[in-house]
């Protein structure tokens, strides 16, 4: 029997490929066009429509002509704001910016660039996905970033998925709205260990990252000319501001070899979940101490590194293992 929850999201996804057209993601720029902007009262519009039916009833039953003036000239004001929120979205231009990964647990900042072509400004506008939402508004003939931070908490891929776009102005009492699926994703690295054991190494020096980064900060060697995967932390800044040649710090504590992070030589009792954890912790403690580390799971190794992109690659593969890879990014 299909849970509740997966019934009803089924039956929203059914609706909205039938409603709004959606399915997989969208290439970029999204333009909202007039068939893609929906119009509906909101609740303050519809106790102004039945205020406006009482206010209509008494005038007739009391034969009353101003009430008639005020009816209409109220009912007026109404209708013209349906037409205010429709343009108000209309002819935007949307794309996906850059997300940034997190660890599991952080939140996960999706950012879209909106455009407005039109010289108008555009006041009061809302973003929507992911039950978070964003305010902001659009100066003529400008574009805009809009942050939203969604809660993570499984790692792997984050899509944005079903995102809205909408407006009440000017009245509040007209929802303009439109929905979309933009190419957004964000890479979600596995929540680190909290107390992991010490740092597996390679047998040739220390294994304990505490006490490794304790004497590679302590313990500065020598200074030597600087390679392009050398951590940004260790480069003779001083050095360099003073007109010389970009070195690096060369701290005794990555004369201990290189660290090894293997798949298979954690305990046997450790689930999938926990050895992701427990690698990203050791990884983490390697980046921090300053040492190379390589990467080992089943059937992906990564050879010996350091730096902020061998950092990135490695934590990639931690938080995509076992996940099928994603489809095509749609073209535009």
């Amino acid at each position: 029997m299909r849970p509740p929850g997966s019934l009803a999201t089924a039956l929203r996804r059914g609706a909205d490929r039938w409603l709004f057209r959606l399915g997989a993601p969208e290439p970029a720029p999204i333009r909202l066009t007039q068939r893609r902007i929906y119009v509906l009262p909101t609740p303050a519009g519809l106790g102004f429509t039945a205020a406006l039916l009482v206010m209509l009833l008494t005038s007739i039953n009391y034969n009353l002509s101003l009430g008639y003036a005020l009816v209409f000239l109220l009912g007026g004001a109404a209708t013209a704001s349906i037409v205010h929120a429709f343009r108000n979205l209309l002819g935007l231009a949307l794309r996906p910016g850059r997300c940034e990964p997190v660890f599991a647990g952080e939140a996960a900042g999706f950012r879209l660039l909106i455009d407005n072509p039109r010289a108008a400004r555009r006041p009061a506008l809302r973003l929507r996905a992911q039950g978070q939402s964003s305010p902001f508004e659009l100066a003529p003939t400008a574009e805009t970033s809009v942050l939203l931070a969604c809660p993570t908490a499984h790692r792997g891929r984050l899509d944005i998925g079903r995102t809205i776009v909408e407006t009440t102005w000017p009245l509040g009492l007209i929802r303009a709205w439109s929905v979309f699926v933009p190419a957004a994703a964000c890479i979600v690295y596995p929540a680190p260990e909290i107390d992991p054991p010490a740092l597996a190494g390679d047998g040739t020096g220390s294994t304990d990252a505490r006490a490794g980064a304790r004497e590679g900060d302590d313990d500065f060697a020598s200074l030597r000319a600087h390679r392009a995967a050398d951590s940004p932390r260790h480069v003779a800044w001083k050095a360099l501001a003073r007109g010389g040649p970009m070195l690096t710090k060369h701290y005794a504590a990555a004369q201990g070899g290189d660290v090894v992070l293997d798949w298979s030589a954690l305990p046997a009792g450790l689930g999938v979940e926990q050895r992701l954890s427990r690698l990203t912790a050791w990884l983490l403690r390697a980046e921090q101490a300053g040492r190379r580390y390589a990467l080992q799971l089943p059937q992906i190794h990564i050879a010996a590194g350091s730096g902020r992109e061998h950092r990135a690659r490695c934590l990639r593969e931690l938080a995509l293992y076992g996940i099928a890879p994603a489809p095509p990014a749609p073209r535009s």
